[in-house]
């Protein structure tokens, strides 16, 4: 459930227990406006921590993580966010015509993996090497390269250094592709087995139906 929604649920359960108790102290224990009011407020925000407590616990629970796992995941998913929208910010500004198809595969590739762990924080565990590794390298050489570009005059030498960064962010992209197949790999794995119960069931209907035309046959 994203956030929004959660707290729309946590809001619509909410103010309609404020009202009910309002209601309550108001009218059947005689309460004054100001108490009614007080305990109104109490049961709405006790009622909001309670749903809360009880999302977080399901999350939790459907992903088969504990609370010090998850602690773990969204801190480095949150110091990721930044990073990537660097590194986004430093592909787009490079001014290099013949490899941007490369670098919007690129951005579209870091944004699927950071969406994917978001939404199912338990494939962290198979992005490791893109988050501790490939981004930080990613956006280092991507900053500096749009650095190293926006100089007024280039001689030789930072030709050629230019050249080498564009090579080594295409080997870097490469890698990253690497890092999604392996957040991949679960479903691409179920995938396979399904594939071969499909055409294990398609055999076997296949197999049936001639063993009935050859009996028809005789």
């Amino acid at each position: 459930m994203n956030r929004f929604l959660a707290f729309l649920v946590r809001m619509l359960i909410a103010i309609p227990t404020a009202a009910t108790v309002w209601l309550v102290s108001f009218i059947s224990f005689d309460q004054t406006f100001m108490f009614s009011t007080a305990f109104s407020l109490a049961g709405a925000i006790l009622t909001y921590w309670m749903i809360s407590v009880y999302l977080k616990y399901r999350f939790l629970r459907k992903h088969r993580l504990t609370r010090k796992e998850y602690r773990y995941i969204k801190k480095n998913l949150d110091e990721a966010k930044p990073k990537i929208s660097r590194l986004h910010k430093a592909l787009i500004s490079i001014r290099h015509i013949p490899s941007l198809k490369q670098r919007m595969e690129f951005i579209r590739i870091t944004r699927k993996i950071y969406i994917l762990t978001k939404k199912e924080p338990k494939r962290f565990y198979k992005a490791e090497r893109f988050y501790f590794s490939h981004l930080d390298s990613a956006v280092e050489l991507a900053e500096k390269y749009v650095f190293l570009s926006s100089q007024p005059k280039k001689d030789r030498e930072l030709e050629k250094s230019l050249v080498e960064t564009r090579r080594t962010l295409e080997e870097l992209k490469t890698s990253i592709e690497n890092d999604l197949y392996q957040v991949l790999s679960d479903d691409i794995d179920q995938l396979h087995f399904e594939l071969d119960v499909a055409k294990h069931s398609i055999r076997k209907i296949k197999e049936s139906q001639l063993h009935e035309e050859g009996r028809r046959l005789k």
